[in-house]
């Protein structure tokens, strides 16, 4: 390691050892002395796409480019396996049920104190572009109110049927214009900006990209079920090596899976060639996403900032692409749930792959960990440095026993029953609603990597064991029962606001086209 570096390190070392009070002189001193950070946190992108053998179906330079300049995190997963309780968890450090981030309507309150903002007290020139999307409030009317309705015994398609649109373009770089345009962004910030701060910076990037583009034809608010790209991408994409997933007979699904399949559009006859399209298009979309963060990587060096950050990229969920014949996200399954999160900058360890289980919620501490801040002791993730670090800033880093498991729960749309995953060793355990209404799921990743085994019945001692530990993290039954309550009022409350306007505005939501077949009905 170069020897600036290493002197970076032993000087945040040494005065983490000091441990002065937060907001001193002193501590402002210690932070002016740490690296930028940049995050770049992209939308529905599969982390399995950032290592072998995912990484074979298609090109990512610059993801490439971090692997071999930084870390990988091989399990790293998101903590709610949808947008605004997701990025909720990373920039509270909290698990969902502790921030009370139950869908996209439920995120934290906007005055919420994150990382960024204690990074900002504590002496960094912050800035941040792009989507957030992690307060309460945004998103559609149909987030409020299919969160209660999931609890309503009928069958509603919700999305648009999952398609692809292609521009027949060689030369159409830019797609996702909103994105580039943030990217653009950022990177005049760095030029005309942070090139002239005495201070460190941080710098967050959220992209939209990969996630899948809206389909107007599927009512309020436009599901998004669209994958669109450009030849130019496209032309990234190794057909040959995209693998058409196995699908269970629809008999044959979990009840929790064949309600997702079915309000997600899927359960109708997909060609083979329809999901290799899609699975396609999609990778494209995440080959523009790693063109953007290579943008970025590519300004920083321009501008001698390089060695002095470091870079982040991660996402909020990943995206099932037709696997378990769904696409979007919302699931516990792998494609959903295992997010992309890579290192690099002074003190990363080089081409190092860490295999332990890490999450959204540890951006939090390694943030305050990169500034040679304390850590607060309630929060829920762990610093990362002490992985990925050759010399962690924070004493504390290494006392703390980072556990060998992490935690994922849904509580949102599409899927009609609370959902808590539970990872660990080669296992990974799904529990459900109240944990006896409706049945577990066990997968063992080591011998099903595409999880079509269920094995809660077949060994039931591992099951209940799996289970108990579950419970020792989170009172889940309750958690459900909560959840449930809050759904019930903000329905209620939605209801009483619409006034006379009820019937029609229910009936007009994202399942307006099968709501018409019996409107009666389904509003009774």
């Amino acid at each position: 390691m170069p020897a600036m570096l290493l002197l970076w390190v032993s000087v945040v070392a040494a005065s983490a050892l000091a441990a002065p009070a937060p907001g001193t002189r002193e501590q402002k001193l210690q932070v002016a002395q740490a690296p930028n950070v940049v995050l770049v946190a992209s939308d529905s992108f599969d982390g399995r796409l950032t290592f072998q053998p995912g990484s074979q179906v298609v090109k990512l330079p610059f993801i490439n480019f971090m692997k071999a300049h930084g870390t990988t995190f091989l399990n790293a997963y998101t903590n709610a396996p949808i947008c605004c309780p997701s990025r909720a968890a990373m920039w509270s450090g909290l698990f969902t049920h502790l921030t009370e981030s139950w869908n996209n309507f439920k995120g934290l309150d906007p005055n919420y104190t994150t990382w960024m903002d204690v990074m900002e007290k504590h002496g960094y020139q912050t800035q941040k572009f792009g989507k957030l999307d992690y307060t309460s409030g945004h998103h559609s009317v149909s987030n409020r109110v299919e969160a209660w309705t999931r609890d309503v015994a009928f069958l509603l398609r919700q999305e648009g049927r999952p398609v692809v649109n292609l521009i027949p373009d060689k030369n159409r770089r830019r797609v996702m214009e909103r994105d580039w345009q943030n990217t653009d962004r950022a990177i005049d910030w760095l030029r005309q900006e942070a090139i002239n701060y005495s201070r460190p910076f941080v710098l967050y990037l959220g992209l939209n990209l990969p996630h899948p583009y809206p389909s107007p034809s599927s009512g309020e608010n436009f599901g998004s079920s669209t994958f669109h790209t450009s030849l130019y991408w496209l032309a990234k994409v190794a057909y040959d090596a995209i693998k058409i997933p196995k699908w269970s007979a629809l008999s044959e699904m979990h009840p929790v899976d064949y309600y997702s399949s079915y309000t997600k559009n899927c359960t109708g006859n997909f060609t083979e060639m329809e999901i290799k399209n899609i699975r396609a298009f999609y990778y494209a979309m995440c080959a523009e996403t790693d063109a953007m963060l290579g943008e970025i990587i590519l300004a920083l060096r321009k501008l001698d900032l390089l060695q002095k950050t470091i870079v982040i990229y991660t996402s909020d969920h990943g995206e099932m692409a037709m696997e378990h014949r769904q696409f979007y996200k919302m699931s516990m399954y792998e494609a959903s749930a295992h997010v992309p999160l890579l290192m690099m900058g002074p003190g990363i360890k080089v081409n190092l792959q860490v295999p332990n289980f890490v999450s959204l919620v540890d951006i939090y501490p390694t943030m305050l960990d990169i500034a040679g801040l304390a850590l607060p002791q309630t929060l829920s993730g762990y610093s990362l440095l002490g992985l990925s670090s050759e010399a962690s800033a924070n004493e504390q880093t290494f006392k703390i026993h980072r556990p060998p498991w992490i935690l994922s729960e849904f509580h949102g749309c599409n899927v009609n029953a609370s959902t808590y995953m539970l990872r660990t060793g080669q296992w990974k355990y799904i529990a459900y609603s109240d944990g006896a209404s409706v049945q577990p799921q066990l997968f063992d990743l080591s011998s099903d990597p595409d999880e079509l085994t269920n094995i809660a019945t077949e060994f039931p001692e591992i099951t209940y064991s799996l289970d108990q530990k579950l419970r020792s993290i989170i009172n889940y039954p309750k958690v459900s029962a909560s959840v449930h309550q809050y759904n019930r009022e903000q329905f209620i409350m939605w209801k009483q606001s619409i006034g006379q306007n009820y019937s029609a505005v229910i009936a007009h939501l994202r399942w307006h086209q099968d709501w018409q077949k019996a409107p009666w009905k389904y509003e009774k």
